[in-house]
C-alpha cells in the first residue's frame, strides 16, 4: 500500500488508469474564481513547478490536463497487466463500538455492483500486503503552534508502521510550493530526517500538492504499484489560499490514483471549520477517515488508529457480471452479513473505462461509511 502522509493547513488497489477529463466529485465551492486562477497561471505554474519537479517531474499545465489524457492513456496502456473488468476493493469493517473486526471470511460478505450480486473472485486480509505511504506535511504559517509535536508524532508513526523490505514511504512538505524531503524508502532513520528537515512558514497550496503527488508519485506506470495499497496521511487544517487546481480536481486525481486519504486536522479552535469540511471531503471520497484531535496527545492517538486500520483491512476482487466499457459510473455495495451492526467503509463505486482505454483499469468514485 502506498501511504502519503500530508500535513496541511488551509481503498483499494487497482491497476493504473489513464487520466481523463475532470469531473468534480465535490459540491464545495471553488476557493478561487476561474478568472483569477487563469490570470495567475503563468507565474504560479513556473513557481510551483520549479519546486515540485523533484516530486513529480511533470510539465503538465492544469488548464491542459484533460488534453493530455490521450497521450497518458496510450502510455499507460502498455503497462497494464490486470484484466480491465476486474474490480479490486480494499475495505475495513467495524462493530457498533468502532472496533475493527478482523476475523471475517469470504462467505460473510455480499457484493453488489450496480445493485446486482457478484461472485467474489478473491478474498484476503490485507495485513501482509505491502504499504506505500506518502507523508504530506503542511508547513505553512497556520500550523506553527503544534508543528514540532506533530513532526515527532509523524516520525513515531512511520517508525512503527513501515516494515523493512516490505513497505516504503516518502515525505513531502508544502506551503505555497511542495518539496520532497525524502523519497520512497523503508529506512526509518531517513524518513525521520525527512520529517525533521521541514520548517514552517508561508501560504498553502494544498489542492495542488495532492493533485501533483497523486498523479506523479502514485499513478506512475513504471513504479510497480499494482500490488501495493496506497494511502495518504494528511496533517492539515484544510485551508488553501494558493492552489490553481480546485478541490474537486484534487479529489478526482486521488480517486484515479486509487489512494486512501487519512486526514488529521490541525484546527485548534474547537469548532468544525470549512477546512475541516474540506479534509472530510478528501477522506470520505477515498474511503479514508478524518481525525479531529483536540489535544496534542490525541494526535498521537490518531496516528495509532491509522496504523491499526492499515493492518485491519480486507480486499476483494470480482468481475462485474454485466460489464460494459462505457465510462459509466457503477456503484459498489459491500455488506457484512455475518453479524448485526457491522459497518463497512470503502469507496462506493468506480467509473468503467471507456472502450478506447480498454487496457486501463476501473476508476474509484466517492466513498463514505455505510
Amino acid at each position: 500500500m502506498k501511504i502519503l502522509l500530508i500535513f496541511g493547513c488551509a481503498a483499494l488497489d487497482l491497476a493504473v488508469c489513464a487520466f481523463g477529463q475532470s469531473q468534480s466529485s465535490s459540491n464545495l465551492p471553488d476557493l478561487a474564481p476561474a478568472a483569477v486562477r487563469a490570470d495567475a497561471a503563468v507565474d504560479q505554474q513556473s513557481h510551483l513547478q520549479n519546486s515540485i519537479d523533484p516530486i513529480i517531474n511533470s510539465n503538465v499545465n492544469p488548464s491542459s490536463a484533460s488534453r493530455d489524457s490521450d497521450d497518458e492513456q496510450q502510455g499507460s496502456a502498455l503497462t497494464i497487466k490486470k484484466n480491465v473488468n476486474e474490480v479490486n476493493v480494499v475495505f475495513t469493517v467495524t462493530d457498533g463500538h468502532g472496533h475493527f473486526v478482523k476475523d471475517l471470511a469470504e462467505n460473510n460478505f455480499r457484493v453488489l455492483d450496480d445493485n446486482k450480486p457478484q461472485q467474489i473472485l478473491s478474498f484476503r486480509s490485507e495485513t501482509d500486503l505491502p504499504l506505500r505511504v506518502g507523508l504530506l506535511i503542511d508547513v505553512s504559517d497556520s500550523i506553527r503552534e503544534r508543528f514540532k509535536f506533530e513532526q515527532e508524532a509523524a516520525v513515531e508513526f512511520l517508525s512503527q508502521t513501515i516494515r523493512q523490505k516490505t513497505d516504503k514511504a516518502f515525505v513531502v512538505g508544502f506551503n505555497a510550493v511542495a518539496e520532497l524531503t525524502q523519497d520512497y524508502t523503508d529506512d526509518a532513520g531517513e524518513l525521520a530526517r525527512g520529517v525533521r528537515a521541514l520548517r514552517p512558514g508561508g501560504s498553502t497550496a494544498l489542492f495542488d500538492t495532492i493533485y501533483y503527488t497523486c498523479r506523479k508519485k502514485l499513478m506512475d506506470p513504471l513504479a510497480n504499484l499494482e500490488d501495493n495499497r496506497r494511502a495518504i496521511i494528511l496533517l492539515s487544517d484544510g485551508d488553501d489560499n494558493q492552489s490553481r487546481f480546485t478541490l474537486g480536481e484534487a479529489i478526482e486525481m486521488a480517486q484515479r490514483a486509487k489512494v486512501i486519504i487519512y486526514a488529521i486536522s490541525t484546527n485548534t479552535t474547537g469548532q468544525k471549520t470549512r477546512g475541516d469540511k474540506i479534509l472530510e471531503e478528501f477522506a470520505g471520497t477515498t474511503g479514508g477517515r478524518l481525525f479531529r484531535p483536540n489535544k496534542l496527545q490525541e494526535v498521537t492517538r490518531a496516528f495509532a488508529d491509522i496504523q491499526s486500520e492499515l493492518r485491519s483491512q480486507y480486499a476483494i476482487s470480482y468481475h462485474p457480471s454485466d460489464f460494459v466499457p462505457d465510462g459509466r459510473y457503477r456503484r459498489i455495495d459491500i455488506d457484512a452479513k455475518a453479524r448485526e451492526k457491522l459497518k463497512v467503509r470503502a469507496r462506493k463505486g468506480y467509473y468503467a473505462p471507456q472502450a478506447i482505454a480498454a487496457t486501463s483499469q476501473n476508476e474509484p468514485p466517492p466513498s463514505t461509511e455505510k
